[in-house]
């Protein structure tokens, strides 16, 4: 059952036919990006180029049409994502909220918070993080110790996030945190829109190596929700946080990451490969057509409506593989010394992405997780 998973499932005709404008518009977009500027791909903060897709339509695109959706299919939204990345277009604004905000909100929200909230994702106006991993919990989601109290005027939370992307440049938070007491390590967890603008809340961010603000910490602190802040129902987030994760785990964000990377070193080695790059370069394009089908089978069964949490995990394992691999391959088939400033193009796309490199394994789910997740599904623990 778990090998029907990865059926091949081809993009449909009316999907790829969007391809063509997508692609045109990126180039247009993306022409004055330098090679480095790129290779940010998906952590590329642009607020003004999300606006622009939400003009063309292409944010929420799988949303009802009453809330600024196009009702797509999830295989029109890949295209989509395929192009902007292949490109490295600066997707990071929207980045969330069009990916698993919008969706969850529309499966477990409120009508109030779908009105309020979906047609200013589908714009690109309105900007999520996701509240999940703690100090001391990793990815152990069942750990987590941030609480949300009942009282007279809704819920008190308090506690802290970590690692929790764009925090500083978002509007809102959609967090996973106690909000009872219970015996199972899954019980009384909800989850809630948390306005970041709210008393109480203090973000900090983390710089990488690369000198880069992506992460951040957050502290909540006596900050007052009001009722409306909970999303969907009390109690039931562990249920509807595994269906945001393999929404989070299987796109094609988890293996071009360094796309940019690979395009700049085959053009680097030329027609005239020896047998080392080509043998290389011809794995690593295997590699990379496999994990496609893979992505684009657990894209089908979301689609579907199904759950596939354990093969979302398996894409997202094997991609975090591939993608940290890659530079280290670069540097082996490429004469090229990695360089933060100066040296050529491919020298600071190839030092930038060697730094960034050993977060691949971490965002999303760590490689323990995942293999923990995997191994469960398969019956082996």
């Amino acid at each position: 059952m778990f090998i029907e998973q990865f059926r091949y499932h081809p993009i449909p005709a009316e999907a790829e036919a969007l391809r063509a404008e997508v692609r045109a518009f990126v180039a247009e977009h993306t022409a004055h990006m330098s090679l480095r500027q790129r290779a940010d791909s998906w952590m590329g903060f642009d607020a003004d180029f999300s606006r622009k897709l939400g003009e063309r339509g292409w944010l929420g695109m799988a949303l009802p049409r009453r809330y600024g959706g196009a009702e797509a299919s999830a295989f029109s939204r890949y295209v989509v994502i395929e192009e902007l990345l292949a490109a490295g277009a600066p997707v990071s604004a929207h980045w969330f909220s069009d990916r698993q905000s919008g969706l969850q909100i529309l499966h477990h929200g409120s009508e109030a918070q779908r009105e309020q909230f979906l047609p200013a994702i589908c714009r690109g106006e309105c900007y999520f993080c996701i509240g999940m991993s703690e100090p001391g919990s990793g990815s152990d989601l069942a750990s987590i110790k941030s609480k949300a109290e009942k009282n007279d005027q809704g819920w008190l939370l308090n506690g802290q996030k970590v690692w929790t992307t764009n925090a500083h440049r978002s509007h809102y938070m959609i967090a996973l945190v106690r909000s009872g007491e219970s015996e199972s390590r899954h019980g009384d967890m909800s989850q809630f829109i948390v306005d970041l603008t709210l008393p109480g809340i203090t973000v900090r961010p983390i710089k990488d190596l690369t000198g880069s603000e992506h992460f951040n910490e957050v502290f909540f602190d006596n900050v007052q929700l009001p009722p409306e802040a909970l999303l969907g129902k009390e109690g039931e987030g562990w249920s509807q946080v595994t269906g945001e994760l393999a929404m989070e785990r299987s796109g094609p964000e988890r293996f071009l990451s360094c796309l940019i990377l690979m395009q700049a070193m085959i053009a680097e080695i030329g027609a005239n490969a020896d047998a080392l790059q080509q043998r290389e370069v011809g794995r690593l394009t295997a590699r990379l057509m496999t994990l496609r089908q893979m992505s684009l089978a657990v894209t089908h069964l979301l689609d579907q409506g199904e759950n596939p949490s354990v093969a979302a995990s398996c894409v997202k394992d094997l991609g975090a593989v591939f993608e940290q691999e890659l530079p280290e391959i670069a540097q082996l088939l490429c004469d090229v010394e990695p360089t933060q400033s100066g040296g050529s193009d491919l020298a600071q796309v190839m030092a930038y992405l060697t730094q960034q490199a050993p977060s691949f394994s971490l965002r999303g789910g760590t490689r323990e997780i995942l293999r923990g997740i995997i191994a469960r599904g398969l019956g082996l623990r």
